[in-house]
C-alpha cells in the first residue's frame, strides 16, 4: 500500500505540490493524470525516497518512506526520468549488475532474469547490446529492471513511452496482472485510453494537488468518452 498524506514540495521557493493527498491499496492501479508540469514526476520521486517533502508524509506497507529510503528499495520497483544503461553490455548483463546492486540472492538470478525478459517481451534480444536497442525496447529492459526483485509497488513514469500499439497492450495487460498478485501500481501517464483500460483509480493533478479521483469501475465500456471528457474538464479546472 502507498499512502501519501499532505505532501507539499517546492524548488527554489516555486511551490509544485501543496497538501497532496492520495492512497493505493495493495492490489489496485492508481493512475495520475495532468498537464506537463502539474507534478507528476516530482510526486512519483517523493514516493520512491528520491526526494525528501517540505511538508507531510509517504509511507509503503506502513513504513515512512523517507526515513527508511535505503531498505525501501527493495520493496519499490520504478520507472521515473530516462532510463540509464551500460550501452555496450547486453540487456541480461544489466540486469546481472542490477542484481548485483540490489544483493540478490546469486542461486535465483538466471530464472529472475529469465522471468522478467519474459514478462516485457524481449527474450529474443537479450544478447543484443543495449546501444542497439530502440527507445520502446529502452522502456521494456527499464520496466524489467523495476520488476526484478519483485517489489510489492511500482511507480512508474510514462511507462508507455515509445512502445508501439502491440507492446502497450502487452504492458497494459502485465500492469493488470500484476495488481491482481497483490501489488501496488502507481502510475503517470497522459494517454486516457491507458488510464481507462487498466486503472482502478485516477486521480487528476492539478493546482498542486489531487483534485478529483475517478473510481473506474463507475465508467463501463459505453461511458468511456464521458470520462474522457470530465477528465480534461477537470485538468482544466472547470468541473464543479
Amino acid at each position: 500500500m502507498i499512502t501519501i498524506t499532505n505532501i507539499s514540495k517546492a524548488y527554489s521557493s516555486a511551490p509544485v505540490l501543496e497538501g497532496c493527498s492520495l492512497t493505493v491499496p495493495d492490489g489496485s492501479i492508481y493512475a495520475l493524470a495532468g498537464r506537463n508540469g502539474a507534478g507528476k514526476s516530482t510526486l512519483l520521486k517523493l514516493s520512491a525516497g528520491f526526494l525528501c517533502p517540505d511538508i507531510g508524509e509517504v509511507r509503503i506497507q506502513g513504513k515512512p518512506v523517507w526515513e527508511n529510503r535505503e531498505s525501501i528499495q527493495h520493496t519499490v520497483g520504478s520507472l521515473i526520468d530516462m532510463p540509464v544503461f551500460y550501452e555496450h553490455l547486453s540487456a541480461v548483463d544489466n540486469l546481472k549488475l542490477q542484481q548485483a546492486y540490489m544483493k540478490q540472492d546469486p542461486t535465483q538470478e538466471t530464472g529472475d532474469i529469465n522471468r522478467v525478459l519474459q514478462e516485457v517481451g524481449l527474450e529474443g534480444i537479450r544478447e543484443k547490446p543495449v546501444s542497439a536497442f530502440s527507445y520502446g525496447m529502452r522502456q521494456r529492459l527499464a520496466i524489467a529492471r523495476a520488476l526484478l526483485h519483485n517489489p510489492r509497488v511500482l511507480l512508474l513514469d510514462e511507462p508507455m513511452n515509445g512502445l508501439d500499439p502491440l507492446g502497450v497492450q502487452e504492458l497494459r495487460s502485465l500492469f493488470v496482472r500484476l495488481a491482481g498478485e497483490g501489488k501496488s501500481l502507481l502510475i503517470s501517464s497522459h494517454i486516457l485510453s491507458d488510464i481507462s483500460a487498466m486503472a482502478d483509480t485516477v486521480g487528476i493533478l492539478s493546482g498542486r494537488r489531487i483534485q478529483k479521483e475517478f473510481v473506474m469501475e463507475e465508467y463501463p465500456g459505453n461511458r468511456k468518452e464521458q470520462f474522457e471528457q470530465e477528465v480534461l474538464a477537470a485538468m482544466k479546472g472547470d468541473m464543479e
